[in-house]
């Protein structure tokens, strides 16, 4: 392998380079299958190993998918652009919309594994939330689906005591949400602070997410606060990075 500095590409980034101009050119469309390691040894005369390291760069990008027994595709998923700003505007929320339909325009969303039970307050939602440790916690857990595509995972904590008897604590909590169900409680949302950070998945989020091997996942952790600095909600995300774009739109 070249070292770093010698001006020379590994032989599977200039292959992987050559398919990613060649998908970008529309040479390969959506779902078309992308020439295999057979393929790929004989055009370019290369180990197995090389032309395996190729086909992975693809898949690591987000731009193709391996299927068992059939090959590596052109990913046909288009990625989802997530607004993060306007998706948290009081616009959004109050008027009775989802957070949600600022990303997706006509797109299909469907929350397919939605769990929503009261818990012990984990140490590090604790110190966020304010509360003492062990404190009971709503713990809303649910999955989401784009395109029939796992694309979120997302644990919401919220002080028990704060939202007893409302429609936080059930499954479907309404238009507007969450966020609109706090205000309605007198707790309206009117800061957000978001931490954003990249890591490999655990085994378990691989699988509930469908992710290709040596796809990473994006996590952010939104903390909902209101009047007077109150946090009154933590929200653990966890992304596919290949189903994303994060889009931050904001004046200077």
């Amino acid at each position: 392998m070249a070292t770093q500095g010698s001006g020379r590409q590994p032989k599977y980034q200039r292959i992987a380079d050559e398919l990613r101009e060649a998908i970008q050119a529309g040479e390969y469309g959506p779902g078309d299958r992308l020439p295999g390691e057979n393929d790929l040894m004989a055009t370019y005369e290369v180990a197995r190993m090389t032309a395996r390291q190729a086909l992975g760069v693809l898949q690591n990008e987000g731009l193709a998918e391996s299927r068992k027994g059939a090959g590596v595709f052109v990913r046909a998923f288009k990625p989802l652009r997530r607004r993060g700003i306007q998706r948290l505007s009081r616009d959004q929320w109050g008027s009775g919309r989802s957070i949600w339909s600022a990303d997706i325009e006509d797109r299909t969303l469907v929350v397919d594994q939605v769990q929503v039970y009261e818990a012990a307050s984990p140490e590090r939602i604790s110190q966020v939330l304010g509360v003492e440790a062990d404190a009971p916690v709503c713990v809303r857990s649910r999955r989401f689906v784009l395109d029939d595509k796992p694309v979120l995972l997302s644990t919401s904590y919220l002080p028990a005591d704060l939202v007893a008897g409302s429609a936080i604590t059930q499954e479907d909590t309404g238009p507007g949400g969450t966020y609109a169900r706090l205000a309605e409680l007198g707790y309206k949302p009117v800061h957000f602070r978001e931490e954003i950070r990249s890591r490999m998945p655990s085994q378990e989020e691989a699988s509930r997410l469908q992710l290709s091997m040596g796809t990473p996942v994006i996590m952010i952790c939104r903390t909902a606060f209101a009047d007077e600095g109150r946090p009154v909600e933590v929200n653990e995300m966890t992304l596919d990075s290949a189903a994303y774009v994060l889009e931050y739109d904001f004046d200077a």
